[in-house]
């Protein structure tokens, strides 16, 4: 059986968009906004140039039974807003923690929309995490901005590569209690 999208995963509300599981018909989307350098750059994963059909190997993966990471796709079709406008995702860690990490299209930066779904996912809290973590790279303060409004307190600093870089890059390291 071919699912458009996954069932086990839950759809969270948030003001202005939902947060839904990635669908194939995202694949557009995804790749216009992912293929930008600086939303490539601003992530660890997401390679630039953007290679065909890696958008649609990510929808996939992201389907997958069997997948490490569940990713949502920020859609504001509801509300008046684009389909897609960015994508929040939770890996799963041992010991009841979870790592949330995301992105946002460029037309959308400085609108809230980040802070929101970070905000959204926190509260929803669908890994039943006691501890998030949240990683970022320190020459993007917006997005640590997102993460500390969102409640996160600084951990320390560490390192990560990035693939569109293909350098380690520093980064700022931050949790959050939930239980």
């Amino acid at each position: 059986m071919i699912l458009d999208q996954i069932t086990n995963q839950p759809v969270i509300e948030a003001e202005r968009f939902i947060l839904r599981p990635l669908r194939k018909s995202d694949a557009g989307l995804l790749a216009m906004y992912a293929g930008d350098r600086r939303v490539a750059e601003a992530t660890q994963s997401i390679p630039h140039p953007l290679p065909p059909g890696s958008t649609e190997s990510y929808i996939a993966r992201a389907q997958s039974i069997d997948r490490v990471d569940d990713a949502w796709v920020m859609d504001g079709s509801a509300y008046g807003l684009a389909e897609v406008l960015g994508v929040v995702w939770l890996t799963r860690m041992d010991r009841e923690q979870s790592e949330i990490s995301f992105w946002i299209g460029p037309a959308f930066w400085n609108s809230g929309l980040a802070s929101e779904a970070v905000r959204a996912m926190v509260d929803a809290n669908p890994h039943k995490a006691k501890t998030l973590f949240a990683a970022v790279f320190q020459d993007n303060p917006a997005s640590a901005r997102v993460v500390t409004n969102a409640g996160f307190e600084y951990l320390g600093d560490a390192e990560a590569f990035s693939v569109a870089r293909n350098t380690t890059v520093p980064t700022w390291t931050y949790i959050k209690k939930l239980r």
